[in-house]
């Protein structure tokens, strides 16, 4: 009898939680599949139109466009932020001077809205206004200057850049916590043995931290799947679509467009793309071997 009013207990404090998750986080997702197979405008009866919707994505010339962009978001913020975050979070771990100050520093754009930080990069990074390039004008380097946000080439590079600027410090963070969880035991032990410095990092911290770097390599991988104000501040997805991302250019189509049901599509696609790089990240580092201690 204990068992079963224990059981009753922790489901009646759960069914809040689980009941705002489901009518907020899973139901929008059937509702969105159930949209895309249909052309609906927003206002009055959608029309069931089977999979026409996503056979059109692939005669879409900005759907390639956005899709390309993404995933070049997506592998520099898996380089930035899993590799150079990892540098930095051992080197905050350390016990050095002003060190407080610096992870203050480093935390402190995660505390900023997306919105605002699109804008701050406006002023660093347009061709005609920003910072970068009004310095290489000032000291004669006109013919080094690019168009780094607006452009067909390096706009998703400097979504990218922004958004790791933005998302260090929580990696940072993220990362610290797994360091101090590692046994004290093992890293004095790997001193005692003569283990330099990037033997203990390769042999011992890594192998140990697999779990954590698995936690943000997910959470990078959702996140940029999700960049939207960043991309909407800075470029607004133009010139021509040159520089959308899936997200942006599902709400352009979705809410400017009036194409609910083709925006609905672009949205399940993106959904389901980001749950096999997901999955397929899990079995390929689970088959590799070893959970951290």
């Amino acid at each position: 009898m204990y068992w079963l009013s224990k059981k009753r207990y922790i489901a009646g404090l759960l069914l809040p939680t689980l009941t705002i998750y489901m009518l907020y986080i899973i139901a929008p997702i059937f509702i969105a599949i159930f949209y895309s197979f249909t052309r609906f405008s927003g206002i009055g009866q959608a029309r069931f139109v089977g999979f026409a919707n996503y056979v059109r994505l692939f005669s879409d010339r900005a759907f390639g466009i956005s899709l390309r962009n993404t995933l070049i978001v997506l592998i520099v913020n898996l380089l930035l932020l899993i590799v150079v975050a990892f540098v930095v979070a051992l080197l905050m771990n350390k016990k050095l001077k002003f060190n407080g100050l610096c992870k203050a520093m480093i935390f402190s754009p995660a505390i900023i809205a997306p919105i605002i930080v699109g804008i701050m990069w406006v002023y660093i990074l347009d061709p005609h206004i920003g910072l970068i390039n009004g310095v290489l004008r000032s000291v004669g380097l006109e013919s080094i200057q690019q168009q780094w946000i607006g452009g067909p080439v390096l706009s998703p590079y400097s979504f990218g850049v922004i958004y790791f600027w933005q998302q260090l410090g929580y990696i940072v963070t993220i990362y610290i916590a797994g360091l101090k969880m590692l046994p004290e035991e093992v890293m004095e032990a790997a001193m005692v043995d003569g283990a330099s410095g990037l033997q203990k990092v390769y042999y011992i911290i890594i192998p140990m931290m697999k779990t954590t770097i698995s936690t943000v390599a997910i959470l990078v991988i959702t996140g940029t799947f999700r960049i939207f104000e960043i991309v909407q501040q800075t470029t607004n997805g133009g010139p021509n679509h040159m520089s959308e991302t899936l997200v942006t250019y599902s709400y352009t189509t979705t809410f400017l467009n009036g194409e609910f049901g083709y925006g609905m599509s672009l949205a399940t696609v993106t959904f389901v793309l980001s749950m096999i790089i997901v999955l397929g990240f899990q079995f390929i580092t689970k088959s590799k071997g070893g959970d951290e201690s």
